[in-house]
């Protein structure tokens, strides 16, 4: 592992949770404009780089003690004379916490107990205060304008030390002074003087809200289920059980779960459940094995300490195939009783509730959600067609229905056209959530989906209702969260909507590639720009997506990073060379505020992203008027050339409708003519929306070579000649 010694301060907000509750659009825009003018300024000018973000917490490296303290410093002294305009109640005030310490580094992220120390630190400091540890005070006693009061040595949670704590006091008249208990006080002094420490320290602990690094809920991630099967085949059944329990612990409320994508990132590794619970900051770990042989079933299941490494239960499973579900539920309450969480009726009963009497039909059901994981074209086709076989044994199969739903938005979302047309998917995934509802009305999975199709259909109030519905019935689920974040952004919420992805990252701190690129793009859209190149960096994938090459364009040209902005559009171009603003504009058109779109456009076209595809420019006095276009498009065949030199035919008859034609490839749709501007719509492009061009006059072109004016589509450049 990479180590290395660094300052760590951590910070959070005090009161979020009451704050959020009483005004939680107006705490937010506090918060927001309160980084921008007071934090964020702070941490630049003392060089600190923020490595994470929480929404109501952060958590910042320094290279140097003496910064960290004097960053803090800076904050606290500021923030006493800020919000001046608000109640006392409505004010926001921190708490920091500050440790110099030894930290496990990976990527961008910081790990260990030199953090873990920063933000106990953290929890113990007053409303506007400072606490910083021993290691911390021994670098800075005489290197800043500020006083310390010794507390002595604390005994902080889930730490095996005790560790020196320091107040500090930003007073300047005590600048220079170091305040300790007097020996001389007596036995009776020290005692009232403890007691009193002992309840700051508690109410301090009991107002703050709860901090990532530290939880308050019972921690647990469930690690992939070895599978010791004779048949390797059977794999996917060790998969489908580990996958099972994540989705029931998420259920409740009581427990904080690690998403499936953390979790699986461990499978075949050798880390040892101690370096896994520290990575994923998780208090417990589940961790098991199973040997199917035919009907017969052997499952070894293991809760572990993740501070101590040791056993909080273990047990061996011997059952029939046929007794799966029940032997889930068995496990669930172990851990539920082992844990002392306390679960609501409601939780009880979803947990409770049998998926399906139909064994064959999980078995292609499981299959079927080892395979949607993987997120490419091969692997959503095999998973769309196992949920279809999983439905026809058990037509009453809920989560089968909204496991094809989900999948089927996967496709919308990546574009696999040839796996199913926009409109058709639409059609479906509306169908497949609907009657997964219908079967099980409390289907997390099915209202998140349904949240991402009413977005794309430009109906946000009913979108964030569906998307907050799924995340208070799934406590712990990144997914829901997810949505919810995505749909946020399209709504114009974007402070929430950076609220919700940094609730995703706790839930799911090593998520699939794909998180970060919409943590990039929320980022962007809360003017954030620094910190989205630095979300897309985090991971590098193979082949980058275009939403994360995007931001990176967007981001870059914010800052005037001319060269790195022009780098990202080049690589769009590369992988789809018909890219344009014209396209987007189109495809991005559900954003409900037009100034949220204009954000993403502008940006875009600064970094030089062409407004047509094939960068297409013509010439103004070559365009074409309506009536000219109309002229040609009524009752009309087109026969002509794509920008590839792919011939097509185009026959546009006197009711709008029009069919395009090239090599074995047909296209259906409606045309109309719009001012100066020939518009199209087909459920085979663009989500079934409409897309509308100029059309101009081609100078050079001729009847004979079938090119006399020109069309730029979404994806190409059409040269076409009228049939006679």
């Amino acid at each position: 592992m990479d180590r290395r010694l660094t300052a760590i301060l951590a910070a959070d907000v005090v009161g979020y949770s009451r704050l959020m509750g009483e005004d939680e659009g107006g705490t937010l825009q506090r918060l927001k404009v309160c980084r921008r003018d007071l934090v964020d300024p702070a941490i630049d000018g003392f060089h600190g780089r923020i490595v994470k973000l929480m929404g109501d917490g952060a958590l910042v490296e320094f290279a140097s003690v003496v910064d960290a303290v004097q960053c803090a410093v800076a904050i606290q002294r500021k923030m006493a004379n800020y919000d001046q305009g608000v109640s006392e109640a409505e004010r926001i005030l921190f708490r920091i916490g500050i440790n110099l310490g030894d930290v496990i580094v990976e990527g961008d992220d910081i790990y260990g107990d030199g953090v873990n120390i920063a933000a106990r630190l953290q929890g113990l400091a007053e409303p506007g205060g400072i606490r910083i540890s021993g290691t911390a005070f021994d670098q800075v006693v005489h290197k800043a304008n500020v006083g310390f009061w010794a507390l002595g040595e604390q005994q902080l949670k889930n730490i095996a030390d005790p560790v020196r704590v320091y107040r500090v006091l930003l007073d300047p008249s005590k600048a220079g002074k170091v305040i300790a208990l007097s020996r001389r006080t007596g036995r009776r002094g020290i005692i009232v003087a403890t007691l009193a420490m002992l309840l700051i320290a508690t109410a301090a602990i009991i107002l703050a809200w709860p901090w990532p690094i530290a939880p308050q809920r019972p921690s647990i991630a469930v690690l992939p289920f070895g599978d010791i099967s004779d048949d390797a085949a059977q794999d996917y059944f060790a998969e489908g059980l580990t996958n099972d329990l994540i989705t029931d612990l998420s259920k409740i409320s009581g427990l904080l779960v690690i998403a499936r994508n953390s979790a699986f990132s461990f499978k075949d590794t050798s880390m040892n459940v101690r370096q896994v619970a520290e990575q994923l900051n998780v208090r417990y770990v589940l961790q098991g094995s199973v040997r199917r042989k035919g009907e017969a079933v052997r499952i070894n299941v293991q809760l572990i300490d993740g501070d101590t490494g040791r056993n909080v239960w273990a047990e061996r499973y011997d059952r029939d195939y046929t007794d799966i579900f029940a032997l889930q539920d068995e496990v669930i309450e172990r851990i539920v009783r082992a844990l002392a969480v306390r679960l609501s009726e409601g939780e009880r009963t979803q947990i409770a509730r049998l998926p399906t009497r139909n064994l064959e039909a999980y078995d292609f059901y499981t299959r079927a959600e080892q395979k949607v994981y993987s997120i490419d074209y091969t692997s959503l086709g095999e998973a769309l067609s196992l949920y279809e076989k999983a439905i026809k044994l058990d037509p009453e199969f809920a989560d089968a229905h909204t496991g094809y739903a989900r999948a089927i938005v996967d496709v919308l979302g990546f574009d696999y056209q040839a796996l199913m047309l926009s409109a058709v998917a639409r059609q479906r995934a509306y169908e497949a959530a609907g009657r997964g509802l219908e079967l099980d009305p409390q289907s997390p999975r099915a209202y998140a989906v349904l949240g991402i199709l009413q977005m794309l259909d430009g109906e946000i109030d009913e979108a964030i209702a569906s998307v907050k519905k799924a995340v208070a019935l799934d406590p712990n689920g990144a997914e829901s969260e997810l949505n919810l974040a995505i749909v946020l952004t399209y709504a114009g919420q974007n402070p929430e909507a950076l609220a919700a992805m940094e609730r995703v990252l706790q839930l799911d701190p090593k998520p699939r590639v794909q998180v970060y690129d919409y943590y990039g793009l929320v980022l962007y859209m809360n003017h954030r720009y620094e910190e989205a190149i630095g979300a897309l960096q985090t991971v590098r994938p193979e082949e980058p997506s275009d939403l994360g090459l995007e931001t990176l364009a967007m981001a870059n040209a914010r800052l005037g990073h001319v060269a790195e902005a022009h780098k990202a559009v080049e690589a769009i171009l590369e992988k789809s060379p018909g890219q344009s603003l014209a396209s987007l504009r189109v495809v991005y058109s559900h954003h409900r505020r037009q100034q949220d779109l204009d954000h993403r456009l502008d940006a875009l076209r600064s970094a030089t992203f062409p407004e047509w595809s094939h960068d297409f420019r013509g010439r103004p006095e070559d365009r074409l008027d309506a009536h000219s276009i109309r002229a040609l498009a009524t009752h009309k065949t087109w026969i002509g050339h794509q920008h590839d030199g792919v011939r097509f035919f185009m026959e546009l008859d006197a009711n709008g409708d029009f069919a395009w034609r090239a090599h074995n490839n047909i296209i259906v749709g409606k045309f109309t003519l719009e001012d100066n501007f020939f518009c199209t719509r087909s459920s085979s492009t663009l989500l079934g929306r409409k897309f509308c061009s100029p059309v101009y006059r081609n100078p050079g072109g001729s009847a004979e070579r079938h090119d006399e004016y020109v069309l730029p589509d979404s994806a190409s450049v059409w040269y076409f000649s009228v049939l006679p």
